[in-house]
């Protein structure tokens, strides 16, 4: 059975969600802006409410389990999709990419990094202001170091 691309993103990301977008690009021998494209897809796939069943899991097909199988070694019946507030918060997938790999991808570096962070969370965490102000101290100490 063959699979296209955005298939075999969503079941990569149904087996390992934290997975990075370069291991995606090495594995499928894609770019990685195009991979980026293929893992905003997949996850609004994967978020599609017919996509998950009752107590937040999503469903696996039998494609899905012969490729985790055969990729991995593994067999797997569910993969549990629980809110990780650590290691996945959801303001920091907002619009489909997590915030950090868009900073590394970008190499942007500590105190960009931190911008970035703050600005893309700041309608999502509780406290516009505090974040905006945030990413204004990361921002200035950017320009002072550039000068």
């Amino acid at each position: 059975m063959r699979v296209n691309k955005i298939e075999q993103v969503r079941m990569m990301l149904q087996a390992n969600p934290k997975i990075k977008p370069a291991e995606v690009s090495k594995k499928l021998g894609t770019a990685k802006s195009y991979t980026y494209v293929l893992m905003t897809k997949a996850r609004k796939l994967n978020n599609k409410p017919e996509n998950i069943l009752a107590k937040n899991t999503i469903p696996t097909s039998d494609a899905f389990k012969e490729y985790v199988k055969a990729r991995h070694g593994v067999t797997i019946e569910t993969i549990d999709k629980q809110p990780d507030p650590v290691n996945n918060p959801a303001h920091y997938t907002k619009g489909g990419i997590e915030t950090i790999d868009f900073i590394e991808a970008k190499k942007l570096g500590y105190n960009l990094g931190n911008v970035v962070k703050y600005i893309t969370r700041a309608d999502h965490k509780g406290n516009k202001l505090e974040d905006l102000r945030k990413a204004q101290w990361y921002l200035s100490r950017e320009i002072l170091a550039a000068k």
